[in-house]
Order: structure tokens, then C-alpha cells, then sequence
């Protein structure tokens, strides 16, 4: 066998499984859409009742109680938390590779660059502070204080040796723990951001509306398209900050738009939803088996099982919980946990 040959056949069965995992996600990601508008806590529709109440017109509405059900059903309930479930599992899987590459941790989630506890006294803060007491005025105030928390963690980390990711991690977890003690020191004398606090740390895409989504839909989309197209210097990265810096690559500022995207993520999906676990951690590892160590792949990729992971495990907290509900992050832990563990197990998926 030539070197030639020898080269080009693992990057041929490399390609093939991306294009082959891909096509999967698609297909896994449009399914989860469908059936996230389809099934909820103690309701579901069938296809042709759902899709019948999307173009129903008013006069088909005034004449038909069942379908004015549904359609209020599908717009006001299950469309917007669709949507937020898709938007929120995008920037969760895309910020948990991105903080993954640049803090080389395979073991790392976005929560470890302070942006869950930054969120948390954020929204906190509204309402002891300001009064605030809807999941539209929390959504601010959280994405505030995680940007806050994160810049404030790139700083230290620039101040204790450029940025390298052991003083992001050093930083961050510095920082979150200064932050989960302010915060239980406010909730703890306040009872009325005790009980907004539990609210909203649950951790669900239930009872947001359109306010929400469009409140965090502009935030993500940018966190995105930074993400996305960090994944070429991300793979410089990968060679080390030495090599990077001898490459002429402005390794402070690849840094500092990596950790923005994970802040710009993370916190607007921790502002809008809540703190959800696991699935930062856990997508990127997945992923990786598809498409390999090289970024420009993984962290849209991850973006994508993000987003199907959220919703199926949404759909099953609906259904199992009926006529309530299971918050999307309680069954995530429940899933995310034996996957993390095998994770762990497995050398070889936490090679970076």
C-alpha cells in the first residue's frame, strides 16, 4: 500500500461518515420538530388535525370548535416552544464544542465560564432588585448577567496567562462559585426571588412565549455564525498556542471571540430556559465520532444533535409526565447521566 493511499483512505471513510451522520441529524432534527408540535401533556393532535389548523381560515375556524382547538393549540403553545426547544439545543451543542476546543477539557460544559451562575444572579437581581416577574423580563436580565460573568472570567484568565485555557478554567470556576454564593445569599433573605429563582432554575422551555423567542432568537443567531465560522481557528488552536502563535494567528483574540460565542450562546439559552445540563457536555463527544477532531464539522454538527437531543427529551418529559410535565432538564440529566459515565469509560471519545 502507498503513502498515498494510506492517507487517503481514513479521510475518505472520515468524509463518509460525516456526510452519512449529517443526513441522520436532519432527518432526526425534522422529526423532533414534528412530533414536539404533535405531542404535549395530556393532548396531542394527529398530522392531519395539526396541519389542517395551520391553514384553516377564519371561516373554517368560526364553524369548527375542534379545529379552533388545535390551532390555538399548535400557535400559542406548541410552535413557540418548539422553536425556543430547536433555537436554545443549537446554541447549547455549538457553545459545548466551542468551550470544549478552546479550553481543550473534554470534559467541559458552558457553565464552566461562569455563564449558569452569571444567569442565575442575573435574573435574580431583576427581581429583588427590580421587581421584574415574567419569563420575558428574567430573559434579560439572565443574558445580562451571563455576558457579564463571562467577561468578567476572560479578563482574570487574560490577566493570569493570555487567555490560556488553564486560567479559563481556573477563572470560571472561580467565578461561579463567588456567583452561586451571592446568589443563595439573596434568595435565602428573599422570599418572593426564592420563589422566582425556583421557577426559573427548573430548567424548561414550557410556559415561554413568543416574547421569549424573540428576545433570545437575535442573540443565538450571531452566537452562530461566530461559532461557525471559529472552527477553522479552532482547529489551529488544537495544535497548541505556541504553534498557533508561530502560524501568526492572533491566539488572545481567537480566544476572546470563542469564549463571546460560548457567553452569547450559553447565556441566552440559560436566560430564556433555565440552567440545562449535560447537553453541552455530552453532544460534542458524539459528534467528534462523526466527524472527527476537525471543528469546522463538529461544532455545527453538534449544533444539530443539540437540538434534536432537547427536543426528544422535551417530547418524553411531556408525555411521561402527563397530565403534567417533566422539565426537558430533569430528563436530560436522567439521559445525559449513564452517557456521561460511559463517556469517561471510553479513552478514546475524550481525546481531544
Amino acid at each position: 500500500m502507498t503513502v498515498t493511499k494510506a492517507v487517503a483512505e481514513p479521510l475518505q471513510r472520515t468524509a463518509s461518515r460525516t456526510a452519512i451522520g449529517f443526513v441522520l441529524g436532519l432527518i432526526a432534527l425534522t422529526g423532533g420538530l414534528v412530533v414536539s408540535v404533535l405531542f404535549g401533556s395530556g393532548e396531542h393532535l394527529s398530522v392531519g388535525d395539526a396541519w389542517t389548523s395551520l391553514w384553516a381560515s377564519a371561516d373554517q375556524l368560526a364553524s369548527s370548535t375542534g379545529l379552533t382547538r388545535a390551532n390555538d393549540i399548535v400557535f400559542s403553545q406548541r410552535i413557540p416552544r418548539t422553536v425556543l426547544g430547536l433555537l436554545v439545543g443549537l446554541a447549547l451543542g455549538a457553545a459545548g464544542a466551542l468551550v470544549q476546543g478552546h479550553t481543550r477539557n473534554p470534559l467541559a460544559d458552558p457553565g464552566m465560564l461562569g455563564v449558569n451562575g452569571g444567569a442565575s444572579l442575573g435574573v435574580v437581581v431583576g427581581v429583588f432588585a427590580f421587581g421584574v416577574a415574567s419569563p420575558w423580563a428574567y430573559m434579560w436580565f439572565g443574558m445580562a448577567g451571563a455576558l457579564i460573568a463571562a467577561a468578567a472570567v476572560f479578563a482574570f484568565a487574560v490577566g493570569g496567562g493570555a487567555g490560556s485555557p488553564l486560567t479559563l478554567i481556573l477563572s470560571g470556576a472561580g467565578m461561579s462559585a463567588f456567583l452561586v454564593a451571592v446568589t443563595s445569599a439573596i434568595v435565602l433573605s428573599d422570599v418572593r426571588s426564592l420563589d422566582a429563582w425556583r421557577y426559573w432554575n427548573v430548567g424548561a422551555t414550557g410556559g415561554r412565549d413568543w416574547d421569549v423567542v424573540g428576545a433570545a432568537a437575535p442573540f443565538i443567531v450571531v452566537g452562530l455564525v461566530v461559532a461557525f465560522a471559529g472552527g477553522y481557528f479552532l482547529n489551529i488552536l488544537a495544535l497548541g498556542d505556541s504553534v498557533a502563535k508561530s502560524l501568526g494567528s492572533r491566539v488572545g483574540w481567537i480566544r476572546f471571540s470563542g469564549v463571546a460565542a460560548v457567553a452569547v450562546l450559553a447565556g441566552a439559552a440559560t436566560a430564556a430556559c433555565g440552567p440545562i445540563a449535560f447537553l453541552g457536555l455530552v453532544v460534542p463527544h458524539v459528534a467528534r465520532v462523526f466527524t472527527g477532531p476537525d471543528y469546522r464539522l463538529m461544532v455545527p454538527f453538534s449544533a444539530v444533535l443539540g437540538a434534536c437531543l432537547l427536543l426528544y427529551c422535551d417530547v418524553i418529559g411531556r408525555v411521561l409526565g402527563s397530565p403534567g410535565e417533566i422539565s426537558v432538564a430533569v430528563v436530560l440529566a436522567a439521559v445525559g447521566a449513564p452517557v456521561f459515565i460511559a463517556i469517561i469509560r471510553r479513552k478514546k471519545l475524550v481525546t481531544l
